[in-house]
Protein backbone atom coordinates (compact mmCIF):
# COMPACT_ATOMS: atom_id res chain seq x y z
CA UNK A 1 0.00 0.00 0.00
CA UNK A 2 0.91 3.36 -0.87
CA UNK A 3 2.18 5.35 2.08
CA UNK A 4 3.74 9.20 3.15
CA UNK A 5 5.73 9.63 6.39
CA UNK A 6 5.83 13.01 8.20
CA UNK A 7 7.57 13.40 11.48
CA UNK A 8 5.81 15.99 13.49
CA UNK A 9 6.91 17.59 17.03
CA UNK A 10 4.96 18.82 19.33
CA UNK A 11 4.37 22.28 21.59
CA UNK A 12 4.74 19.75 24.60
CA UNK A 13 8.09 17.56 23.38
CA UNK A 14 6.44 14.73 22.24
CA UNK A 15 7.95 13.49 18.85
CA UNK A 16 5.77 10.95 16.47
CA UNK A 17 5.49 9.50 13.10
CA UNK A 18 2.08 10.39 11.21
CA UNK A 19 1.80 7.77 8.27
CA UNK A 20 -1.16 8.66 5.57
CA UNK A 21 -2.05 5.45 4.28
CA UNK A 22 -4.77 7.23 1.23
CA UNK A 23 -6.40 3.42 0.67
CA UNK A 24 -6.59 2.33 4.59
CA UNK A 25 -10.02 1.41 6.00
CA UNK A 26 -8.26 1.20 9.71
CA UNK A 27 -6.36 3.27 11.71
CA UNK A 28 -3.11 1.56 14.12
CA UNK A 29 -1.80 4.16 16.54
CA UNK A 30 0.98 3.26 19.10
CA UNK A 31 2.78 5.13 21.71
CA UNK A 32 5.91 4.76 23.50
CA UNK A 33 7.85 5.45 26.43
CA UNK A 34 11.36 4.59 27.65
CA UNK A 35 9.16 3.28 31.06
CA UNK A 36 10.47 -0.39 30.89
CA UNK A 37 11.71 -2.87 33.76
CA UNK A 38 15.21 -1.03 33.71
CA UNK A 39 13.97 2.14 34.74
CA UNK A 40 12.28 0.90 37.62
CA UNK A 41 13.85 3.00 40.98
CA UNK A 42 14.63 -0.15 42.59
CA UNK A 43 15.88 -3.75 41.51
CA UNK A 44 13.46 -4.50 44.33
CA UNK A 45 10.86 -3.53 42.64
CA UNK A 46 11.37 -4.41 38.97
CA UNK A 47 8.04 -5.69 37.83
CA UNK A 48 6.66 -2.47 39.25
CA UNK A 49 6.53 -1.37 34.76
CA UNK A 50 5.35 -4.87 34.03
CA UNK A 51 2.20 -4.51 36.63
CA UNK A 52 1.37 -1.30 35.65
CA UNK A 53 1.14 -2.07 31.74
CA UNK A 54 -0.78 -4.90 33.44
CA UNK A 55 -3.22 -2.04 34.65
CA UNK A 56 -2.95 0.56 31.78
CA UNK A 57 -6.62 -0.45 30.57
CA UNK A 58 -7.90 -0.61 34.13
CA UNK A 59 -9.79 2.16 35.89
CA UNK A 60 -9.52 5.82 34.60
CA UNK A 61 -10.70 8.79 34.90
CA UNK A 62 -13.87 8.34 32.81
CA UNK A 63 -14.30 4.19 33.78
CA UNK A 64 -14.89 2.95 36.68
CA UNK A 65 -13.34 -0.34 36.20
CA UNK A 66 -11.48 -2.13 33.35
CA UNK A 67 -14.48 -4.03 32.55
CA UNK A 68 -16.38 -0.76 31.65
CA UNK A 69 -13.62 0.58 29.98
CA UNK A 70 -13.23 -2.86 28.11
CA UNK A 71 -16.50 -3.00 26.69
CA UNK A 72 -16.25 0.86 25.39
CA UNK A 73 -13.26 0.24 23.66
CA UNK A 74 -14.08 -2.64 21.94
CA UNK A 75 -17.39 -2.12 21.05
CA UNK A 76 -16.87 -1.99 17.47
CA UNK A 77 -14.11 -3.99 16.88
CA UNK A 78 -11.13 -2.01 18.08
CA UNK A 79 -7.95 -4.05 19.39
CA UNK A 80 -6.27 -2.81 22.14
CA UNK A 81 -2.73 -4.24 23.84
CA UNK A 82 0.34 -3.03 25.79
CA UNK A 83 3.71 -4.76 26.27
CA UNK A 84 7.13 -3.95 28.69
CA UNK A 85 10.52 -4.77 27.61
CA UNK A 86 13.86 -3.92 29.34
CA UNK A 87 13.38 -0.13 28.11
CA UNK A 88 10.00 0.40 26.62
CA UNK A 89 6.08 0.61 27.55
CA UNK A 90 4.40 0.82 24.38
CA UNK A 91 0.66 1.23 24.30
CA UNK A 92 -0.93 -0.10 21.03
CA UNK A 93 -4.43 0.27 19.36
CA UNK A 94 -5.87 -0.61 15.96
CA UNK A 95 -9.29 0.51 14.96
CA UNK A 96 -11.86 0.39 11.95
CA UNK A 97 -11.60 3.86 10.06
CA UNK A 98 -14.85 5.34 11.31
CA UNK A 99 -13.96 5.51 14.71
CA UNK A 100 -10.26 7.07 14.51
CA UNK A 101 -11.19 9.96 16.49
CA UNK A 102 -12.64 8.17 19.51
CA UNK A 103 -9.87 5.31 19.55
CA UNK A 104 -7.30 8.03 20.06
CA UNK A 105 -9.01 10.45 22.78
CA UNK A 106 -9.64 6.72 24.90
CA UNK A 107 -6.26 6.01 24.55
CA UNK A 108 -5.21 9.28 25.84
CA UNK A 109 -7.73 9.08 28.68
CA UNK A 110 -5.94 5.12 29.65
CA UNK A 111 -2.64 6.82 29.37
CA UNK A 112 -3.06 10.10 30.84
CA UNK A 113 -5.66 9.82 33.60
CA UNK A 114 -5.18 5.78 35.26
CA UNK A 115 -7.06 5.72 38.52
CA UNK A 116 -4.96 2.93 39.63
CA UNK A 117 -6.88 0.87 43.02
CA UNK A 118 -5.99 -1.63 44.96
CA UNK A 119 -8.25 -4.26 43.92
CA UNK A 120 -6.51 -3.96 40.34
CA UNK A 121 -3.12 -4.17 41.77
CA UNK A 122 -3.72 -7.27 43.59
CA UNK A 123 -5.16 -8.80 40.75
CA UNK A 124 -2.87 -7.69 37.98
CA UNK A 125 0.15 -9.20 40.46
CA UNK A 126 -1.13 -12.40 40.44
CA UNK A 127 -1.45 -11.94 36.40
CA UNK A 128 2.40 -11.20 36.74
CA UNK A 129 3.47 -13.99 38.57
CA UNK A 130 1.34 -16.63 36.36
CA UNK A 131 2.80 -15.16 33.12
CA UNK A 132 6.39 -15.15 34.29
CA UNK A 133 5.73 -18.62 35.95
CA UNK A 134 4.65 -19.51 32.65
CA UNK A 135 7.71 -18.56 30.66
CA UNK A 136 9.47 -20.43 33.28
CA UNK A 137 8.39 -23.45 31.12
CA UNK A 138 9.41 -21.90 27.87
CA UNK A 139 13.24 -22.96 27.06
CA UNK A 140 14.05 -20.76 24.38
CA UNK A 141 12.08 -18.08 26.12
CA UNK A 142 14.29 -18.23 29.36
CA UNK A 143 17.77 -18.83 27.75
CA UNK A 144 17.66 -14.82 26.83
CA UNK A 145 18.02 -12.79 30.01
CA UNK A 146 20.55 -15.20 31.90
CA UNK A 147 22.60 -14.64 28.16
CA UNK A 148 21.76 -10.80 28.89
CA UNK A 149 23.33 -11.42 31.85
CA UNK A 150 26.38 -13.95 31.29
CA UNK A 151 27.25 -10.99 29.01
CA UNK A 152 27.30 -8.31 31.16
CA UNK A 153 23.56 -6.46 30.78
CA UNK A 154 22.25 -5.54 34.66
CA UNK A 155 19.12 -6.93 33.95
CA UNK A 156 17.23 -10.07 35.75
CA UNK A 157 16.04 -13.42 35.13
CA UNK A 158 12.49 -14.38 35.04
CA UNK A 159 13.27 -16.63 38.37
CA UNK A 160 14.53 -13.24 39.84
CA UNK A 161 11.93 -11.05 38.61
CA UNK A 162 9.38 -13.10 40.76
CA UNK A 163 10.11 -12.17 44.18
CA UNK A 164 9.71 -8.20 43.76
CA UNK A 165 6.21 -8.55 42.62
CA UNK A 166 5.25 -9.08 45.95
CA UNK A 167 7.28 -6.02 46.98
CA UNK A 168 5.14 -3.22 44.15
CA UNK A 169 3.05 -1.37 46.41
CA UNK A 170 0.48 1.18 44.94
CA UNK A 171 2.71 3.98 45.52
CA UNK A 172 5.16 2.04 43.60
CA UNK A 173 3.05 1.76 40.78
CA UNK A 174 1.80 5.66 40.83
CA UNK A 175 4.99 7.01 41.23
CA UNK A 176 6.32 4.91 38.02
CA UNK A 177 3.67 6.59 36.03
CA UNK A 178 4.38 9.93 36.86
CA UNK A 179 8.07 9.56 36.51
CA UNK A 180 8.31 7.75 33.43
CA UNK A 181 4.91 9.13 31.62
CA UNK A 182 5.66 12.79 30.32
CA UNK A 183 5.42 14.44 26.63
CA UNK A 184 9.32 14.58 26.44
CA UNK A 185 9.75 10.78 27.29
CA UNK A 186 6.79 9.90 24.72
CA UNK A 187 7.12 9.01 20.88
CA UNK A 188 3.65 7.85 18.48
CA UNK A 189 3.27 6.58 15.64
CA UNK A 190 -0.35 6.92 13.77
CA UNK A 191 -1.24 5.42 10.60
CA UNK A 192 -4.44 5.36 8.15
CA UNK A 193 -5.81 8.30 5.67
CA UNK A 194 -5.19 11.23 7.33
CA UNK A 195 -5.99 13.44 4.77
CA UNK A 196 -8.05 16.55 6.60
CA UNK A 197 -7.45 14.63 10.13
CA UNK A 198 -3.37 15.56 10.69
CA UNK A 199 -5.07 19.10 12.88
CA UNK A 200 -6.99 17.06 14.68
CA UNK A 201 -4.33 14.58 15.93
CA UNK A 202 -1.98 16.61 16.75
CA UNK A 203 -5.02 18.55 19.05
CA UNK A 204 -5.27 15.51 20.70
CA UNK A 205 -2.23 14.74 21.49
CA UNK A 206 -0.73 17.87 22.22
CA UNK A 207 -3.67 17.94 24.55
CA UNK A 208 -2.32 14.95 26.56
CA UNK A 209 -2.72 15.59 30.54
CA UNK A 210 0.88 14.76 31.58
CA UNK A 211 4.07 16.75 32.62
CA UNK A 212 7.00 17.71 30.36
CA UNK A 213 9.56 15.48 32.48
CA UNK A 214 12.53 14.11 30.01
CA UNK A 215 13.30 11.45 27.57
CA UNK A 216 15.58 9.01 29.64
CA UNK A 217 18.73 8.14 28.52
CA UNK A 218 19.47 4.43 27.74
CA UNK A 219 21.33 2.63 30.17
CA UNK A 220 24.95 1.12 28.94
CA UNK A 221 26.38 -2.04 30.03
CA UNK A 222 29.80 -3.01 29.66
CA UNK A 223 29.20 -6.32 27.15
CA UNK A 224 32.36 -9.16 27.54
CA UNK A 225 33.03 -12.43 26.96
CA UNK A 226 31.58 -15.50 29.19
CA UNK A 227 32.20 -18.94 29.97
CA UNK A 228 29.64 -21.59 28.74
CA UNK A 229 26.03 -22.13 30.59
CA UNK A 230 23.33 -24.13 31.09
CA UNK A 231 20.65 -23.15 32.70
CA UNK A 232 19.38 -26.32 34.07
CA UNK A 233 15.81 -27.80 33.88
CA UNK A 234 14.97 -31.33 35.16
CA UNK A 235 11.61 -31.67 32.47
CA UNK A 236 14.65 -30.79 29.12
CA UNK A 237 14.30 -33.61 27.10
CA UNK A 238 16.52 -31.77 24.36
CA UNK A 239 19.58 -28.93 24.29
CA UNK A 240 17.72 -25.49 23.53
CA UNK A 241 20.96 -23.59 22.77
CA UNK A 242 22.18 -20.02 21.41
CA UNK A 243 25.72 -18.68 20.25
CA UNK A 244 25.59 -15.04 21.19
CA UNK A 245 27.97 -12.55 19.79
CA UNK A 246 28.29 -9.31 20.35
CA UNK A 247 30.25 -6.07 18.91
CA UNK A 248 30.62 -2.83 20.90
CA UNK A 249 29.43 -0.47 18.67
CA UNK A 250 26.48 -0.29 16.41
CA UNK A 251 26.51 -1.40 13.19
CA UNK A 252 25.37 0.79 9.91
CA UNK A 253 22.57 0.25 7.65
CA UNK A 254 24.65 -1.31 5.34
CA UNK A 255 26.45 -4.50 7.83
CA UNK A 256 23.09 -4.88 9.55
CA UNK A 257 21.51 -5.35 5.61
CA UNK A 258 24.40 -7.72 4.90
CA UNK A 259 24.25 -9.81 7.90
CA UNK A 260 20.65 -10.23 7.13
CA UNK A 261 21.12 -11.98 4.18
CA UNK A 262 23.91 -13.92 5.35
CA UNK A 263 21.97 -15.06 8.10
CA UNK A 264 19.21 -16.33 5.60
CA UNK A 265 22.10 -17.81 3.69
CA UNK A 266 23.11 -20.07 7.02
CA UNK A 267 19.34 -21.13 8.10
CA UNK A 268 16.71 -19.38 6.06
CA UNK A 269 15.64 -21.59 4.43
CA UNK A 270 15.35 -25.45 3.80
CA UNK A 271 18.22 -25.39 1.30
CA UNK A 272 19.90 -22.91 3.95
CA UNK A 273 24.06 -24.10 5.02
CA UNK A 274 23.38 -24.96 8.21
CA UNK A 275 19.13 -25.27 8.80
CA UNK A 276 19.39 -27.14 5.36
CA UNK A 277 22.35 -29.25 6.20
CA UNK A 278 20.81 -30.09 9.49
CA UNK A 279 17.59 -30.70 7.95
CA UNK A 280 18.64 -33.41 5.45
CA UNK A 281 20.55 -35.18 8.25
CA UNK A 282 17.84 -35.16 10.24
CA UNK A 283 19.62 -33.51 13.21
CA UNK A 284 17.19 -30.32 14.00
CA UNK A 285 14.06 -29.42 13.50
CA UNK A 286 14.68 -25.71 13.79
CA UNK A 287 17.95 -23.46 13.64
CA UNK A 288 17.58 -19.74 13.40
CA UNK A 289 20.13 -17.03 12.96
CA UNK A 290 19.22 -13.49 13.66
CA UNK A 291 21.43 -10.16 13.91
CA UNK A 292 20.26 -6.75 15.91
CA UNK A 293 21.46 -3.70 16.78
CA UNK A 294 20.99 -1.63 20.05
CA UNK A 295 21.87 1.62 21.25
CA UNK A 296 25.53 0.81 22.01
CA UNK A 297 26.26 -2.51 20.58
CA UNK A 298 24.87 -5.14 17.96
CA UNK A 299 24.49 -8.92 18.77
CA UNK A 300 24.57 -11.71 15.86
CA UNK A 301 22.35 -15.13 17.39
CA UNK A 302 22.56 -18.69 16.02
CA UNK A 303 19.97 -20.23 18.17
CA UNK A 304 18.05 -23.90 18.12
CA UNK A 305 16.94 -26.49 19.70
CA UNK A 306 18.37 -30.41 19.16
CA UNK A 307 19.01 -33.80 20.47
CA UNK A 308 21.70 -34.56 22.32
CA UNK A 309 23.01 -37.65 20.91
CA UNK A 310 22.69 -35.06 17.40
CA UNK A 311 24.40 -32.02 19.29
CA UNK A 312 27.91 -32.88 18.40
CA UNK A 313 27.25 -33.17 14.42
CA UNK A 314 25.30 -30.05 14.40
CA UNK A 315 27.40 -27.87 16.13
CA UNK A 316 30.27 -29.76 13.60
CA UNK A 317 28.05 -28.27 10.83
CA UNK A 318 27.62 -24.48 12.39
CA UNK A 319 31.60 -24.20 13.15
CA UNK A 320 32.46 -24.81 9.77
CA UNK A 321 29.95 -23.06 7.52
CA UNK A 322 30.89 -20.21 9.96
CA UNK A 323 34.60 -20.80 8.96
CA UNK A 324 33.50 -21.21 5.09
CA UNK A 325 31.98 -17.50 6.05
CA UNK A 326 35.22 -16.12 7.50
CA UNK A 327 37.45 -17.29 4.72
CA UNK A 328 35.12 -15.54 2.08
CA UNK A 329 33.39 -18.74 0.50
CA UNK A 330 30.26 -17.15 -0.13
CA UNK A 331 29.25 -17.46 -4.14
CA UNK A 332 27.65 -14.40 -6.20
CA UNK A 333 24.70 -17.35 -6.60
CA UNK A 334 23.77 -17.38 -2.93
CA UNK A 335 23.53 -13.36 -2.64
CA UNK A 336 21.55 -12.88 -5.53
CA UNK A 337 19.39 -15.41 -4.27
CA UNK A 338 19.07 -13.89 -0.50
CA UNK A 339 18.38 -10.68 -2.49
CA UNK A 340 15.92 -11.75 -4.34
CA UNK A 341 13.94 -13.55 -1.42
CA UNK A 342 14.52 -10.17 0.17
CA UNK A 343 12.66 -8.17 -2.41
CA UNK A 344 9.99 -10.75 -2.56
CA UNK A 345 9.64 -10.14 1.50
CA UNK A 346 9.60 -6.74 0.98
CA UNK A 347 6.62 -6.36 -1.32
CA UNK A 348 4.64 -8.34 0.96
CA UNK A 349 5.49 -6.58 4.06
CA UNK A 350 3.02 -3.46 2.87
CA UNK A 351 -0.19 -5.16 2.54
CA UNK A 352 -1.90 -3.40 5.93
CA UNK A 353 -1.52 -0.95 7.83
CA UNK A 354 -0.23 -2.48 10.91
CA UNK A 355 2.68 -4.20 8.69
CA UNK A 356 3.09 -0.56 7.22
CA UNK A 357 3.40 1.00 10.94
CA UNK A 358 5.67 -1.85 11.92
CA UNK A 359 8.39 -1.07 9.62
CA UNK A 360 9.01 2.36 11.19
CA UNK A 361 7.72 1.64 14.69
CA UNK A 362 10.79 -0.18 16.07
CA UNK A 363 13.50 1.74 14.87
CA UNK A 364 11.85 5.14 15.53
CA UNK A 365 11.13 4.61 18.89
CA UNK A 366 14.55 3.45 19.78
CA UNK A 367 16.57 6.24 18.63
CA UNK A 368 14.87 8.44 16.40
CA UNK A 369 15.59 7.03 13.00
CA UNK A 370 13.22 7.54 10.36
CA UNK A 371 13.47 4.61 7.60
CA UNK A 372 12.71 5.01 4.21
CA UNK A 373 10.51 2.24 2.78
CA UNK A 374 11.02 3.42 -0.38
CA UNK A 375 15.02 2.99 -0.70
CA UNK A 376 14.18 -0.52 0.63
CA UNK A 377 14.98 -1.59 -3.13
CA UNK A 378 18.39 0.18 -3.45
CA UNK A 379 19.53 -1.18 -0.21
CA UNK A 380 19.27 -4.95 -1.04
CA UNK A 381 20.82 -4.03 -4.58
CA UNK A 382 23.81 -2.70 -2.33
CA UNK A 383 24.74 -5.35 -0.27
CA UNK A 384 27.80 -6.98 -1.54
CA UNK A 385 29.43 -10.77 -0.69
CA UNK A 386 32.48 -8.68 0.69
CA UNK A 387 30.30 -6.74 3.13
CA UNK A 388 28.91 -9.59 4.84
CA UNK A 389 32.56 -11.56 4.93
CA UNK A 390 33.82 -8.20 7.02
CA UNK A 391 30.99 -7.56 9.11
CA UNK A 392 31.00 -11.64 9.98
CA UNK A 393 34.82 -11.22 10.81
CA UNK A 394 33.89 -7.86 12.57
CA UNK A 395 32.25 -10.39 15.64
CA UNK A 396 34.75 -12.58 15.37
CA UNK A 397 37.07 -10.18 16.08
CA UNK A 398 35.68 -8.63 18.65
CA UNK A 399 36.00 -12.16 20.40
CA UNK A 400 32.36 -11.31 22.81
CA UNK A 401 30.66 -14.21 22.67
CA UNK A 402 29.11 -16.76 25.07
CA UNK A 403 27.12 -20.16 24.52
CA UNK A 404 24.57 -21.22 26.75
CA UNK A 405 21.67 -23.97 26.90
CA UNK A 406 18.76 -24.81 28.82
CA UNK A 407 19.20 -29.15 29.31
CA UNK A 408 18.86 -31.71 31.92
CA UNK A 409 22.27 -32.60 31.08
CA UNK A 410 25.94 -32.33 32.23
CA UNK A 411 27.24 -29.32 31.88
CA UNK A 412 30.49 -31.11 29.57
CA UNK A 413 28.02 -31.39 27.24
CA UNK A 414 27.68 -27.34 26.45
CA UNK A 415 31.79 -27.41 27.39
CA UNK A 416 32.35 -29.60 24.72
CA UNK A 417 30.07 -28.18 22.06
CA UNK A 418 31.97 -24.53 23.06
CA UNK A 419 35.34 -26.23 22.74
CA UNK A 420 33.83 -26.47 18.65
CA UNK A 421 33.33 -23.24 18.50
CA UNK A 422 35.90 -21.60 19.95
CA UNK A 423 38.48 -22.85 17.28
CA UNK A 424 36.76 -19.85 15.33
CA UNK A 425 38.12 -16.92 17.22
CA UNK A 426 41.31 -18.92 18.26
CA UNK A 427 42.12 -19.03 14.23
CA UNK A 428 41.27 -15.09 13.68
Amino acid sequence: MKHEVEEIRLKNGARGLLIDVPDATTMSMQFQFRAGNRYAKSKDIEQVAHIMEHMAFGANARFKTEHEFEFEFTKNGAYRNAYTSDLSMVYEADCADFEWDRILDLQKVAICHPRFNESELNAEKGNVRSELTNYLNDHQRILWPRVQQLLGEDILTYRQSLPTIGAVTLADVREHHRRTHTTLNMRFVIAGKLDGRRAEIRRQIENFDLPEGERFMVPRDELTKANPSIVRRKDATNLTFGLFMVINRELNDEELDAMHYLNHILTGTMHSRIFGAARRKGLAYNVSAYTDVGFYDSGWDITGQVNHEAAGELFDIITREIRYVLDGKISEQEIIAAKSFALGRYQMGAQTVSQISGFYTGRYFADGFIKNYEKVPAMIKKVTVKRMIDTARCFINENKWVLAAVSSGEKQEIVDLNDKIETLFESR
